[in-house]
């Protein structure tokens, strides 16, 4: 399995990090840095940023450039070089994974702790397999093999619930997703008799947040906090929209959507209490 360590796309946001706090104490631009190594001021910033790979000889290059000549400390960043430049398993996916989803995976599978508001769905890491298969099977354009790799892409995200380092995984479910009968009456009894049976992992908090608590703090839509163990790392808030995803990483952005996380938590129903909800659902 993929542990936190082994994370590509963790990898390459903490070399970036590196890369910047090296430029950064010698005074040296993104514009000069880029033209040391032929490149744009751009490129630069993307590779500041952990969006895109790394070569080594750019990284060596610049190394010397900031003035970092000491053999041992070079190969222990051209180490990183080689670990951020290693494909995670999710790539081999990627016929079916869209490549603004393809970063959340990835810092999914890194992340110390998953806190996610869902409306529409549940989540994907908490989809039983009937209804992964009729979440997938609602996009008739699809072949049937490329449906059975997006099951199986689904299965492989839940894998990591089961690591030994899995994640913190706290869901707050607007009553709406387990309202949406999708897939029909069967799939959804499935599916709350999955959540139940989730929520008693050590690991897993669901909390429903019912109609009636009214207007809430989180009526701005769906969206996902990922916290990493990784100081050098921030939180990251993700959402999703029908063509596309929006990454949030602006520390006072990223401070809102935590302080809508907590008010919504304190607004659903306790943990224990949503169980009891579940399960009169289910008898429904």
């Amino acid at each position: 399995m993929d542990g936190v360590g082994d994370s590509s796309t963790v990898r390459r946001i903490l070399l970036g990090s590196l890369l910047r706090r090296l430029r950064e104490q010698k005074s040296i631009s993104m514009r000069e840095a880029g033209y040391h190594i032929r490149a744009t001021e751009s490129k630069i910033s993307r590779l500041e940023t952990g969006k895109v790979s790394f070569k080594e000889r750019d990284v060596e290059d610049l190394l010397t450039f900031y003035g970092v000549t000491d053999p041992k400390e070079r190969e222990q960043v051209l180490d990183l070089v080689r670990e951020a430049n290693t494909l995670g398993w999710w790539h081999s996916f990627g016929e079916v994974l869209p490549a603004w989803f393809e970063a959340y995976v990835g810092l999914e599978s890194a992340a110390s702790v998953v806190r996610s508001y869902e409306v529409q769905f549940i989540p994907g890491l908490l989809q039983c397999p009937e209804y992964v298969d009729a979440v997938v099977s609602a996009n008739h354009q699809q072949s049937s093999a490329e449906i059975k790799r997006r099951v199986e892409l689904r299965q492989r995200r839940q894998a990591l619930l089961e690591r030994p380092d899995a994640p913190i995984l706290w869901v707050v479910l607007d009553e709406a997703s387990l309202r949406r009968p999708i897939g029909g009456p069967d799939v959804m009894k499935s599916q709350i008799a999955y959540l139940i049976e989730q929520a008693t992992r050590p690991n897993v908090t669901i909390q429903l947040l019912p109609y009636s608590v009214g207007a809430h703090a989180a009526e701005g839509g769906a969206f996902t906090l990922l916290r990493f163990a990784e100081s050098d790392l921030p939180d990251v808030v993700y959402l999703e929209h029908l063509t596309g995803a929006q990454y949030i990483e602006r520390p006072e952005d990223v401070e809102q959507y935590a302080r809508a996380m907590d008010r919504i938590s304190v607004d659903a129903l306790h943990p224990d209490s949503t169980l009891v909800a579940l399960r009169a659902l289910l008898m429904t």
